[in-house]
C-alpha cells in the first residue's frame, strides 16, 4: 500500500512539474499588460513586451489583441531564448508623416525561429509619401519606409496577415535563411510608387505561397544574392509582375541562382515574369537557374520579358551593355492575354548574351489589332510546343 502510495505521489509530482514546464513554454505576452489602450500608442509596451518575451525560456507569444493601435518605428531584436512568435490579431496603423521613419517601420532582426501571425492588418497609411515619392526625376532619392522589414531571420514563418498602404516596400527579407511566407494579403493602389509587395535580397531557401498581391510596383522582387527561392500560387494584380532584379546596378553584386516561380496568376498589371538588369554595370554578375513554369496571365503588357537594358526613367548610362550573365532559364506552359505586340521579348547583353534559354508551350493572345510577336536579342534559345507568338526569327528550335 506505501509503495502505491510513493508512486502515486511521485507521479503527481512528475505532472505538476511537466504541466509547470508547458506553461513556461507557452507563455503568452499580451501588450494590455504592458500599458497598451485600445486606440492608443502601443511602441512603448510591444517593445516592453517584445523583450520580456525574448529574455524568458520556452516557446513564447507577444500579442496584440483585437481593436485598432498606433505604432512609431520599431526595431524588434533578438537573439533570443527560444522561439517567439508575434500574433497581430488587431489593425495597427502607422504615422502618416513619412519623415518619422528611416528605411523600416517595423522590424524584426536576429532572431532563430520566428513566427508573425493573427489575422492582423499593419496599415502603413503611405498616401503622403507617395505623394512626394521623386524617384522617377532622382536617381539619388531616398526611400520610404517599408512595413516590415525581417533582417537576418533563420528558420522563420510570416503568415495570415495583412500589410496595407505601405510607404515603400509592404516586405523586405535581408539575409534569411529557412523562412516561409505563406496566406498573406498586399494590398496598395495601383499609382502607389515602389510599393513592391515582397523584396528578397541576399536571402535563400525562401518559400512563397498562396500570396495575393495588388501594388504600384513588383507584386515580387529578388534582389541579388537570392538563391533556392521557390515562389507558388501567388495571386498578382494590378502591378509590375514578378521579377527577378534589377540586377546590377551597384557594385559587387551577389549571384542569383535557383529561383522557380510555378502556378501562379498575373491579371491588370504592367509585366508578367521577368528579369531585368541595369545596363553600365559596374560589377560583374550572374544569374542563374531561373525557371518559370504554368503562369496564367490576363490583361498584362509584357507578359514574357528579359530586359538587360533596363532603363526606368532614363537615369543611366543605356548604351553601355550591362555584366550580368544570365543562364540556364526556362519559360513553360505560360498562357494569357497580351496588350502588347511585343508579348515576348528576351532582349540580353551585348557583352554577355544569355545562354541556355528555353521556351515552351507559350500560348499569349493578343487583344489588340494587327501582327504582334516575340523578339530575342543576343540570343539562341530552344523552343518545344506551342509557340504563339510564333518563336523567333533565325532562332534554333528543337
Amino acid at each position: 500500500m506505501a509503495v502505491n502510495i510513493n508512486l502515486t505521489l511521485i507521479s503527481l509530482v512528475f505532472l505538476v512539474a511537466f504541466n509547470a514546464i508547458d506553461h513556461a513554454q507557452a507563455a503568452i505576452f499580451d501588450v494590455t499588460t504592458h500599458g497598451a489602450k485600445p486606440g492608443g500608442d502601443i511602441t512603448a509596451a510591444l517593445t516592453s513586451a517584445w523583450k520580456d518575451a525574448c529574455a524568458a525560456s520556452g516557446n513564447n507569444q507577444v500579442v496584440v489583441p483585437k481593436g485598432t493601435f498606433k505604432l512609431g518605428e520599431v526595431s524588434l531584436e533578438g537573439p533570443c531564448k527560444g522561439p517567439i512568435e508575434l500574433q497581430n490579431h488587431g489593425t495597427i496603423q502607422a504615422p502618416a508623416d513619412p519623415s518619422k521613419f528611416k528605411d523600416f517601420w517595423i522590424q524584426i532582426i536576429h532572431v532563430d525561429g520566428f513566427t508573425l501571425s493573427g489575422g492582423g492588418t499593419f496599415d502603413g497609411q503611405g498616401q503622403l509619401a507617395w505623394k512626394s515619392n521623386n524617384c522617377a526625376n532622382d536617381a539619388n532619392c531616398g526611400v520610404f519606409a517599408a512595413n516590415l522589414k525581417f533582417s537576418f531571420l533563420t528558420n522563420a514563418v510570416v503568415k495570415d496577415i495583412t500589410s496595407l498602404n505601405s510607404k515603400y516596400f509592404h516586405i523586405i527579407l535581408l539575409g534569411c535563411k529557412h523562412m516561409q511566407l505563406e496566406q498573406l494579403t498586399i494590398t496598395a493602389p495601383a499609382d502607389s510608387a515602389n510599393t513592391d509587395g515582397i523584396h528578397i535580397g541576399r536571402s535563400s531557401l525562401i518559400t512563397i505561397s498562396d500570396i495575393k498581391i495588388g501594388t504600384g510596383d513588383d507584386c515580387i522582387s529578388i534582389g541579388d544574392g537570392s538563391q533556392g527561392v521557390t515562389i507558388t500560387k501567388v495571386t498578382c494584380g494590378p502591378g509590375h509582375g514578378i521579377s527577378i532584379g534589377s540586377l546590377g546596378k551597384y557594385k559587387d553584386e551577389e549571384p542569383v541562382t535557383g529561383i522557380t516561380v510555378t502556378d501562379c496568376t498575373i491579371t491588370d498589371a504592367t509585366n508578367g515574369v521577368r528579369i531585368k538588369t541595369w545596363p553600365a554595370s559596374p560589377s560583374p554578375g550572374t544569374a542563374t537557374g531561373l525557371h518559370f513554369e504554368n503562369i496564367d496571365m490576363t490583361n498584362v503588357e509584357n507578359c514574357l520579358l528579359v530586359d538587360q537594358g533596363y532603363c526606368p526613367h532614363g537615369i543611366c548610362k543605356a548604351q553601355i551593355p550591362s555584366t550580368i550573365k544570365i543562364s540556364d532559364v526556362s519559360f513553360k506552359n505560360i498562357r494569357g492575354t497580351s496588350t502588347s505586340v511585343e508579348a515576348v521579348k528576351i532582349s540580353c547583353s551585348k557583352s554577355v548574351p544569355c545562354e541556355k534559354v528555353h521556351l515552351e508551350n507559350i500560348d499569349i493572345k493578343f487583344t489588340g489589332s494587327g501582327e504582334y510577336k516575340a523578339i530575342c536579342e543576343n540570343v539562341k534559345p530552344t523552343f518545344a510546343g506551342i509557340q504563339n507568338p510564333p518563336a523567333c526569327t533565325g532562332s534554333s528550335a528543337e
